[in-house]
């Protein structure tokens, strides 16, 4: 679904962009999202919002076991 019809930005785009731990702000910078009419800054900052809540890649590495030869946690 477009989020963002001035820059054309999909949920999707949004999306993976939050899933690699970017932050609105930079999804801003980097996509234009909400920097025409502002019309899609709420619905563009909850897909972040829920994205961010879920850590998906924070927890894989906080998870993964740790290589031979080397501390965990370091």
């Amino acid at each position: 679904m477009i989020v963002c019809v001035c820059n054309r930005v999909s949920d999707r785009e949004i999306t993976r962009q939050a899933h690699a731990g970017m932050s609105f702000d930079d999804i801003q910078l980097e996509l234009g999202v909400a920097t025409c009419c502002g019309r899609c800054e709420g619905c563009a900052r909850e897909l972040v919002e829920q994205c961010s809540a879920s850590h998906p890649m924070a927890a894989l590495h906080l998870n993964a076991p740790a290589a031979p030869g080397v501390a965990a946690g370091v």
